[in-house]
Order: structure tokens, then C-alpha cells, then sequence
């Protein structure tokens, strides 16, 4: 299956399955545990990291279409082709890691843009 890496909204671990959602909202599952979903983005994308991020045991998300992160409420938003939003519940140390990742690569992208 070949798919656009901006297409991927994200993968929810289901036991020995994983569900992929794309940005139009197309479903596909995989008869394939998360983590060997990980290892072959890994292998097979170039880049991905900057791209697809691991957050908690359940979830490999896009950043890219990432609205809104809510600690208190353990709820991570993010934004659908259609500007519709999809809600997960992710734990709140999984989601402070990733709130924390995006903020340290918004100040370290932050001098860049000035030097422009």
C-alpha cells in the first residue's frame, strides 16, 4: 500500500492489530502490532520522525495535523481534511512528552526563520 506520509492523521494499537486513519477519514487496519508498524515507517520512510511521532503505547500520530493538546484532559485534537476535529484520549505523560517535543522544536526552529 502506498500512501502520502501528510495523508496519515494516525495509528491506534488494537492488541495485535493497528488501525491506520487518514486525513479523509479512510480507515485501514493491519493484522500487525504497532511496534512493527514503527520499525517499518522507520525502515521504509525517509524522514518520518519529523514527521510521525510515538506517543504512549497506542498511538503514532502526525504532527501535522495536530489542533490542540489538553493535559487536564488527557484529549489531543487533531485536524481532518475537512477541518473537522478527531478527539483521542491519551494518557498525560505520553501527551506532556509530546506537548514538550513540540515546543522545543518551535524554539529551535524559531532562530532559523529570523536569520531569513
Amino acid at each position: 500500500m502506498r500512501i502520502k506520509i501528510g495523508q496519515i492523521l494516525y495509528f491506534e494499537a488494537d492488541r495485535n492489530y493497528t488501525k491506520l486513519l487518514l486525513s479523509n477519514n479512510i480507515q485501514f487496519t493491519f493484522a500487525i502490532n504497532i511496534g512493527k508498524i514503527e520499525e517499518i515507517l522507520e525502515r521504509q520512510v525517509e524522514g518520518c520522525n519529523k514527521i510521525l511521532m510515538r506517543v504512549g503505547k497506542s498511538h503514532i500520530i502526525n504532527k501535522n495535523h495536530i489542533l490542540q493538546i489538553n493535559l487536564p484532559k488527557q484529549r489531543l485534537l487533531l485536524l481532518t481534511e475537512e477541518g473537522k476535529p478527531k478527539e483521542l484520549v491519551i494518557s498525560k505523560d505520553p501527551l506532556k512528552v509530546l506537548k514538550d517535543t513540540l515546543e522545543k522544536e518551535m524554539s529551535t526552529a524559531a532562530p532559523e526563520e529570523e536569520k531569513k
